[in-house]
């Protein structure tokens, strides 16, 4: 293992100002998105949406990173480059999605655990080939009546760090996701509780397994409450509250960056509450962002699938991307954010 060589990708992926657009969405996944717009899910409309996104001029200046999904690291785009090179001719790093998927965790009712070890080192070599620098898993922590039990949480924190190992021992930065749901009807302070217990178990497996925290990133959930909760959204003073003291008990200051998940936030939401977090800094750690829908749903919202309106689009995407750009460093007001609407 190359410490120093992992270490340099993962700090160029927190560079100041950028973070990762998340595009690793499984085929399911990118079909209901595309049922939003009415355009069919074919290979060819999903290259095309996706080569709008990486060939958006100035997005380099924000986006350190991007995460693609098994057929896009394989696509060529329509003049003749893979998509791969691309991102790299803007100097964007390219990683890509690695596990399976969750799949129910065996005597554990309505918990689960997220496949995908076997042939994993096969794989990584393969996708090192073809231009990955960085690895991501996601686990899935749901919160509810009884659960998340201890089971669930350790069965995923084993698998989160042997992928891991397997990463770094093949030279890929792992990006790893310990994604506690925001889908339920629990409190902030519930959540609080659930996220302290999941990165306790997952960096202790970590440290089992030898990883190097040099050489990793942490791609989690803010501390939010569920989206049922009675007592609605907490402020974004709120979440950067509890989602500091949260992180500062339990992510070693080894750590490069911290890149969250939206996991379900408002495109503006999520940029605000990751401005308030790092406007409480400096942080032990860079805290970043990797996002999916909340940098692309208004892009999607303006292609609609027609090569025609890749133009507004491309617009759409960019002002997300130098939103979050902002707020990465703290800079993000709300007078910037209509000012580039």
């Amino acid at each position: 293992m190359d410490l120093d060589a992992l270490n340099a990708v993962a700090r160029a992926i927190v560079a100041p100002g950028k973070g990762i657009l998340a595009a690793d969405e499984s085929s399911g996944t990118i079909k209901k998105r595309f049922d939003t717009i009415d355009t069919e899910s074919t290979e060819d409309r999903r290259r095309a949406y996706r080569e709008m996104l990486f060939t958006t001029e100035g997005a380099a200046e924000y986006i350190s990173g991007v995460i693609l999904f098994d057929e896009t690291i394989r696509q060529t785009a329509s003049d003749g480059r893979t998509l791969v090179r691309i991102l790299e001719d803007q100097g964007i790093i390219p990683g890509i999605k690695v596990d399976k998927g969750a799949v129910p965790l065996a005597f554990a009712p309505g918990e689960l655990v997220t496949d995908g070890l076997d042939g994993l080192r096969p794989r990584l070599v393969e996708y090192r080939e073809l231009g990955a620098k960085f690895a991501k898993w996601r686990a899935v922590i749901d919160i509810g009546d009884g659960i998340p039990s201890d089971y669930c949480i350790d069965v995923n924190a084993h698998a989160l760090a042997r992928y891991a190992a397997l990463c770094q021992d093949e030279g890929i930065v792992p990006i790893v996701e310990p994604e506690v749901l925001m889908d339920g009807a629990h409190s902030l302070e519930r959540c609080f509780e659930v996220t302290t217990r999941t990165l306790h178990a997952v960096f202790n497996e970590l440290s089992e397994q030898r990883c190097a925290y040099e050489g990793l990133l942490l791609k989690p959930n803010m501390v939010l409450p569920g989206k049922k909760f009675a007592g609605g959204k907490a402020t974004p003073d709120a979440v950067a509250d509890a989602t500091i003291r949260c992180f500062r008990s339990t992510v070693p200051a080894a750590v490069p960056g911290i890149v969250f998940l939206s996991g379900g936030q408002g495109d503006e939401e999520a940029t605000a509450n990751l401005d308030a977090i790092n406007k409480r800094g400096p942080h032990p750690w860079a805290i970043s962002f990797s996002y999916g829908r909340a940098l692309q749903a208004p892009a999607l919202a303006a292609w609609r699938g027609q090569d025609a309106n890749a133009g507004e689009g491309k617009k759409a995407y960019l002002h997300r991307a130098r939103m979050n750009g902002l707020a990465q460093t703290g800079a993000w007001s709300a007078d910037a954010e209509r000012a580039g609407s």
